[in-house]
């Protein structure tokens, strides 16, 4: 079976002969096709001159960071649990050695999503692993780009697990969603949150776009709703998709004082001091 995979976003794609035209995932305009033109590599080739580390962030909680990077170079995350382990936005690369590490941390129950950006090599991970379920969001059917029936569509809540719940938030697709894990913390929650909700260079703010390499902003509506979707939640830390990208106490709270101040901006409710009015 030949697995193509976009050189620029580093999704799998399905098995056909040739590659596809195009990647549908970059010719959106939240993603892109750079200058050079859509490339495709097999999954062999991406393997090649590549490895990946698995390592601990907190307990139960692990980042998996790919070198060199493959297409947008995001952190996969595992969580683990009593009672089974979440891939939670799959790495665009796999071995038998990150196989081997998953399964000596535990194996694998699931496969989740944050966005269709962060789907990486899903459906290769959940084959290796007996064809675990991987939940995408139902509202971004139309991007999932290798069909399998080890896809469960899911809207609104899903818990994939006890602890382990997906929440929709919307706003950079419409299936954007966080991973809630209640234990996270010490005991006081983290949710997981890919490009749903991006932490800043600051590391006590968090952004919302709707494209983040084409500054593409989501209107206050979008925003709004993310809000909604959180705040019931119990949380202190938020890790977003890159690595690096954590607040590691306050999170709640970030999220508030952050959209607001977006809405607050967007919406011309607050200037610069120094700008002059005419």
């Amino acid at each position: 079976m030949t697995v193509w995979m976009c050189a620029t976003c580093g999704l799998e794609h399905a098995d056909t002969p040739e590659p596809p035209d195009s990647c549908a995932i970059c010719s959106d305009d939240r993603q892109y096709v750079p200058r050079t033109g859509q490339r495709w590599f097999t999954l062999p080739q991406v393997q090649e001159g590549r490895s990946a580390e698995v390592a601990e962030m907190e307990p139960d909680l692990h980042g998996i960071t790919v070198t060199p990077k493959v297409g947008i170079g995001h952190r996969p995350i595992l969580v683990r649990t009593p009672n089974g382990n979440v891939l939670w936005d799959a790495p665009g690369f796999v071995d038998d050695t990150v196989i081997a590490e998953i399964k000596r941390l535990g194996g694998l129950a699931a496969i989740a999503s944050s966005h269709p950006h962060l789907t990486g090599v899903s459906i290769t991970i959940s084959h290796a692993f007996g064809g675990v379920p991987v939940w995408y969001g139902a509202d971004d059917q139309r991007w999932i780009r290798r069909p399998d029936d080890a896809i469960r569509l899911w809207r609104h809540r899903q818990e994939l697990l006890p602890g382990l719940t997906l929440v929709q938030c919307g706003g950079h697709f419409a299936g954007s969603a966080v991973l809630h894990w209640a234990d996270g913390a010490e005991g006081r929650g983290v949710i997981l949150t890919g490009d749903t909700i991006r932490v800043n260079s600051d590391w006590h703010t968090v952004s919302f776009m709707r494209s983040f390499p084409n500054l593409i902003p989501l209107p206050p509506r979008s925003i709004q709703k993310i809000v909604d979707a959180v705040v019931p939640l119990t949380f202190d830390r938020i890790y977003s998709g890159f690595a690096d990208e954590v607040i590691d106490t306050g999170g709640a709270e970030a999220v508030r004082f952050s959209a607001q101040r977006y809405i607050d901006w967007v919406t011309d409710k607050v200037r610069d001091p120094n700008e002059q009015v005419s």
